[in-house]
């Protein structure tokens, strides 16, 4: 017998917030990072200007942040959507010279990196406390 794991009650969010060292933001997910979950709790709008930089809609101007940390300790899986939602944000911050640097990573997500070969582009810490720290 097979028995899904189901997170229950648990809604898709993501806040947004200033790092304790000057320039990082902290973006901190919480709950399955899925596309039915992202799109039931927040529109397509709503994800992507919460993941824009502060500078603007300008591609030339240089990063205001030149660190960000996705932190993803509550975040208990994620599908395709989720994985291609950071890798659409890593590459908006490499063009723009940030870096993006991932806190708390479970077994379970470091698996889907793995298994698609993205492990290697993401510095991977514990924590946000850590994150801070690089």
């Amino acid at each position: 017998m097979t028995v899904a794991q189901v997170w229950k009650s648990s809604k898709f969010t993501i806040e947004r917030s200033q790092g304790e060292k000057p320039g990082t933001v902290v973006f901190r997910l919480s709950g399955p990072f899925t596309a039915r979950d992202m799109h039931a709790s927040l529109s397509p709008d709503v994800l992507r200007s919460t993941f824009e930089s502060e500078e603007g809609s300008d591609p030339h101007a240089p990063p205001v942040a030149p660190r960000h940390v996705l932190d993803l300790t509550e975040v208990p899986y994620m599908d395709s959507a989720g994985l291609g939602l950071i890798v659409s944000h890593y590459v908006r911050c490499k063009s723009r010279g940030v870096r993006l640097v991932l806190a708390g990573v479970s077994s379970r997500v470091l698996q889907l990196f793995e298994m698609t070969k993205v492990d290697k582009f993401f510095p991977r810490v514990a924590t946000v406390e850590e994150a801070d720290r690089l």
